[in-house]
């Protein structure tokens, strides 16, 4: 584990004379030898920026081609600091229900086995990283289901890009919190610079947590039972992953936690079917883990 502060660049900065390379991501036998394999195994999408691990569910079944009505698509993004296999109970409970469909999960930038590319975390970087991975698939859209910083980065790119959304689910959206409301050390920490940075990283973690990182003890035998302790995975990260941090600070910061009010109005007026299951942010935020909406989402799905 690297201890060094990075701080990465902040939206309309200069770029640098010389590009930073990508802060490289663990490898997949590391996280598998210590999470199993609840995940298929990783595949990886080269980007102008870095490098992302995506990981596939193929339909048990292809549909037939008359049946446009079935589900063949599925694009599922996760939120902040937890990675793809947070979603990952609930990818296979929607792919046993839809066995036409083909659903994926990313690993966003900066988290799991994706690289933490040297440039700000703004929208735009994270709907070229949707773009690309949908160009790579060869889809020309998708059934999108975005879990908090996931919902509004889904809310955004199908303002941006209607023709590639088919559907879309929110779970827990993030991206309506306003600024306005925090307080002017707070605003501080947003705005960054010298001598905030570490505490300013800190109270990030803090608020996404809604505490200090506290990782069960038996972790261990609950991943052996094949559960997902987010806690643990997100401990990891933390661990092994030199460029996660500064991804996730520069998420909180630029990438659409907060404010993004206009957007998801423009997402509303595009016409794309969607559907939002709506709860406490903070609650959610805290639990990083769909194990809890798996049900909830099977419900839906099934009316």
């Amino acid at each position: 584990m690297s201890n060094s502060l990075v701080v990465l660049p902040r939206p309309g900065a200069a770029p640098s004379s010389n590009a930073a390379q990508p802060i490289p991501a663990p490898s997949e036998a590391a996280f598998v030898a210590t999470f199993g394999n609840r995940l298929p195994s990783a595949s990886y999408l080269q980007t102008p920026h870095a490098k992302a691990a995506y990981y596939e569910l193929p339909p048990s079944f292809p549909a037939a081609t008359d049946e446009k009505k079935l589900v063949s698509r599925v694009l599922l993004v996760h939120g902040v600091q937890t990675p793809a296999i947070g979603l990952q109970p609930l990818a296979s409970a929607l792919s046993s229900r839809f066995p036409s469909a083909h659903c994926v999960l990313v690993d966003l930038w900066g988290h799991g086995l994706t690289e933490t590319p040297f440039v700000a975390h703004d929208p735009a970087l994270f709907h070229g990283l949707l773009e690309n991975l949908m160009v790579h698939l060869g889809w020309p859209d998708a059934h999108f289901i975005g879990y908090s910083f996931g919902g509004s980065t889904t809310a955004s790119f199908a303002a941006a890009h209607p023709q590639r959304v088919a559907s879309m689910v929110l779970v827990a959206p993030a991206g309506l919190r306003r600024t306005a409301g925090l307080d002017g050390v707070q605003k501080s920490y947003l705005r960054g610079g010298e001598g905030v940075e570490e505490a300013a990283r800190d109270w990030i973690l803090e608020v996404l947590e809604g505490g200090r990182l506290v990782v069960p003890s038996d972790w261990k035998e609950r991943v052996a039972r094949g559960e997902v302790v987010a806690e643990a995975v997100r401990n990891w990260e933390m661990k092994e992953h030199p460029g996660h941090a500064a991804s996730v600070v520069a998420i909180f910061r630029d990438g659409g936690v907060f404010d993004k009010h206009a957007e998801f109005a423009k997402a509303a007026t595009t016409g794309i079917q969607s559907l939002c299951v709506w709860a406490n942010w903070m609650t959610c935020v805290a639990c990083k883990i769909c194990m809890s909406l798996e049900c909830r989402m099977s419900r839906l799905c099934s009316r």
